[in-house]
């Protein structure tokens, strides 16, 4: 089931995030999640880097990673997904345990589970499913 989202909502999510928690962020310069979060750094954003295989005191690009999403303390307003699918329930569990949860949960490109994104939906999280958010921050020229 594809999802479909209007570009002003898009644009208002975009907008009103400065910080992102990027799970599954990569220190290999050739992984995905590597490249959005430079590109997403370059476009003015601190994205916090989760990766739980990282040992301490890791950084990628310059931020220190956390081993899970309980760890980072700053503020932040979304949370973007660079797992695989299955993985999804189990991170809205995570996400829904939080004292302060993120406005915004984004999943990446082939990362969907519409039951995980209803629960987030239901605690009042927007949810951007399948979609790319360093393109879709391009295409929308933000």
């Amino acid at each position: 089931m594809s999802e479909t989202y209007e570009d002003g909502d898009l644009r208002r999510i975009l907008d009103e995030t400065d910080t992102i928690v990027m799970i599954g962020a990569s220190q290999r310069g050739d992984r995905d999640s590597h490249r959005v979060m430079r590109y997403l750094q370059q476009q003015g954003y601190r994205v916090i880097p989760v990766n739980p295989t990282l040992g301490e005191g890791a950084t990628i690009l310059g931020e220190p990673v956390h081993a899970k999403l309980q760890d980072v303390q700053s503020n932040y307003q979304m949370i973007d997904v660079f797992r695989r699918p299955d993985a999804v329930a189990g991170i809205v569990d995570e996400i829904l345990a939080l004292e302060r949860r993120p406005a915004y949960l984004w999943l990446q490109l082939g990362v969907v589970d519409s039951d995980a994104a209803k629960k987030a939906r239901n605690a009042g999280i927007t949810v951007v499913m399948d979609r790319c958010i360093k393109i879709e921050h391009g295409r929308l020229g933000r």
